[in-house]
């Protein structure tokens, strides 16, 4: 069991309907405390917290969570099939990408990076982490974890080489905001891009995404464990995966970090 969350009452957030709020003062995670909640929850849930004190991101990395900055989970309860399940990594990137225009004003320097970055001005300000809970009754809960730097940049002294610097709202457009009025923009924005892809499938969520795609028709390369790919990135694919041409040929990659 992790630490008891501290819980506060949210004061003017409005989530849509059909959705759920907690606000919590302090988590260690709240994705952990997703995992926690999952059987005690009637349907789909936000769970933002004023401070994360453990985040976690892709493959077990830590996510560094300055104080300010913003960390919130979604707890879904999708009846589709895993692979479907998985897509909506993409439909988060569309809602967080339409959170920051409706919060900054600005789409020129936004753009969505293959599997689950959002950059700003070329510097990674998001990410997300997609997590699966099997329950007691079948079937599957999804937590969708979302970490934003708005006002803070995070150490990067641990930096892998070639990984995208990070960079925050308020050092790149002079935007300060909080974090619950990032979470009304992007609870309405999420609920629009769920209600597309539950009734019209993952078409036209790609078609979006595509549109918003950083580096598309450029060369970069995808590093599969030791194993790197490099090649010109042409689109992805029906499943999400992505689709370079290489020297050797077409190839479709499920999973990797992507370098430029």
């Amino acid at each position: 069991m992790g630490p008891r969350p501290v819980r506060r009452q949210p004061l003017s957030i409005k989530v849509p309907d059909g959705y759920g709020l907690r606000v919590l003062d302090e988590v260690d995670s709240t994705n952990t405390e997703a995992a926690r909640l999952v059987g005690q929850l009637a349907g789909p849930e936000w769970i933002l917290a004023r401070r994360q004190t453990n985040g976690r991101g892709r493959r077990g990395r830590a996510w560094s969570d300055p104080v300010g900055n913003f960390a919130a989970s979604l707890v879904l309860f999708p009846k589709q099939s895993p692979e479907q399940i998985a897509l909506r990594s993409f439909v988060a990137a569309l809602a967080l990408y339409d959170a920051f225009v409706a919060t900054t004003g600005r789409s020129d320097a936004l753009a969505l990076k293959w599997p689950n970055d959002v950059l700003l001005n070329g510097g990674k300000v998001a990410g997300i982490l997609l997590e699966t809970t099997a329950l007691s009754g079948g079937g599957f809960a999804l937590t969708i974890g979302f970490g934003v730097n708005l006002v803070h940049i995070p150490q990067s002294s641990r930096l892998e080489t070639r990984a995208t610097p990070p960079v925050c709202v308020l050092s790149e457009t002079g935007t300060a905001l909080e974090a619950e009025e990032f979470l009304a923009e992007l609870a309405i924005a999420y609920a629009h891009h769920e209600t597309q892809f539950c009734a019209y499938g993952f078409s036209s969520i790609r078609q979006a995404w595509l549109a918003r795609a950083a580096r598309l028709g450029e060369i970069i390369t995808a590093r599969i464990g030791s194993n790197e790919i490099t090649g010109r990135f042409d689109t992805i694919d029906e499943t999400g995966h992505l689709i370079l041409t290489t020297a050797q040929g077409r190839q479709a990659i499920a999973a990797a970090d992507v370098f430029f």
